[in-house]
């Protein structure tokens, strides 16, 4: 099951590099991760999705996360009301009759064409990981050349 974890940690040098060492060394994949100040510099917040098949290996994670020395707060949103995003860049196939099918597309999403040129664009998105997905399969239809994401960003 995939679990998400804020982490508010100190913002200093080699912290991001603890942290995910801390996963590799004991053989959790991370499946996300998104880093950024806070409205205090000296503090980032770090949005990690981990898969851990069960709650004894996510409380290890938790106790191993506190215990670094940077590590400021460490929350699981799993069980908890929170609201997660995700922002998608894609580089579709693209032609000026191609717009009013985008338009009708990004009706239903959160989205927009952000550039486009002769036979591309650039389109953005944000949505849940579900609403990613499905408009990630609306644009397959025009073919997509080039694709990324930020990773899930979440807050209580």
């Amino acid at each position: 099951m995939r679990h998400t974890i804020s982490v508010l940690v100190e913002n200093k040098f080699g912290v991001l590099s603890r942290v995910a060492g801390l996963f590799s060394a004991r053989g959790y994949n991370i499946a996300s991760l998104a880093v950024s100040e806070t409205l205090d510099p000296s503090v980032s917040y770090m949005t990690i999705v981990v898969d851990a098949k069960d709650e004894k290996i996510l409380e290890q994670i938790t106790k191993q996360l506190n215990k670094l020395i940077d590590v400021i707060t460490v929350m699981d949103f799993t069980k908890k009301e929170h609201i997660d995003r995700e922002l998608v860049l894609a580089k579709i196939n693209y032609t000026s009759k191609d717009k009013p099918k985008l338009e009708a597309i990004f009706s239903k999403f959160v989205g927009k064409i952000v550039q486009h040129k002769a036979d591309t664009a650039i389109v953005e998105a944000v949505g849940d990981e579900q609403q990613i997905k499905v408009l990630l399969e609306e644009l397959n239809k025009f073919g997509i050349k080039e694709l990324v994401r930020t990773g899930k960003l979440a807050i209580e």
